[in-house]
Parts: C-alpha cells; structure tokens; sequence
C-alpha cells in the first residue's frame, strides 16, 4: 500500500476489467476497493458482513431481497448504501459506473455464491492497485 495519497481518478485509469476490484488502501483490517461495472453482476449475500458502496461516477442500482420482498435502490454519482450482512442482492449498471466499497479484507465480491463466479469476474477478492 501506498504511504502518499492515491487520486482515484488515476487508480481507476490504470485498469479496464469490469467487475473485478482493486485494493486502493487498506483501513485495520478493511479493504477500501474500487471497480469499474457495467451490466448485471450476480444475486449474492454476506452472511457475516455488510457490504458499503459509494458510487464515484455513473449510476449504480442494488437489487435486494429482503423479508417484504424485493426492491432496488438506486444510487447516482456520489450516494452510498450499506447492504447489510445477510441481505441477498444484485448490484447492476446499465449504463455502467465507477464504485468504491469498503470490506473486510479476503470478503468475495460473489458472496455465498463463489461457485458461480462470471465469466467477467477476474478476481473475487481484488487486485493489488498498480497505478
């Protein structure tokens, strides 16, 4: 990890894959990752942590199921949401997005569902950022 400050706009420039995090810094024993997205990712939960995302550019929408049924949030430029831990959801960017989460680190960005991973999906618990 970087000991300088990290411009995002560079970090988020220095990679192209969709869906597949980056590791920006780490914060105790949290990863603050970044990704690029585009389309539909997969229905997944957490079971044993909440899930942060800050949408940097573009709009971001999460699908959830919870016990009253489903709803989406959506989420422009510069909102965040929590999906809390257990939740199953569906993050998707029909017009594609840049987002920033904030985890516990080794958290698989497919959850429960590590044996479906994407065929877009290189990394499920992020890259190191090389800027």
């Amino acid at each position: 990890m970087s000991n300088e400050p990290i411009p995002l706009s560079k970090a988020l420039a220095s990679f192209d894959a969709l869906w597949s995090p980056r590791i920006v810094t780490r914060v105790n024993d949290y990863e603050v990752r970044i990704a690029k997205v585009q389309g539909d990712h997969i229905w997944h939960a957490h079971a044993d942590t909440d899930e942060f995302f800050l949408v940097l550019d573009g709009e971001l929408r999460i699908s959830l199921r919870e016990p009253d049924g489903e709803r989406t949030v959506l989420l422009p430029q510069g909102a965040v949401f929590t999906v809390p831990r257990g939740t199953e959801h569906k993050p998707s960017a029909p017009s594609g997005a840049s987002i920033l989460l904030f985890e516990p680190t080794g958290t698989l960005s497919v959850g429960d569902r590590h044996d479906e991973i994407p065929d877009h999906v290189d990394a499920t618990t992020g890259h190191a950022l090389n800027t």
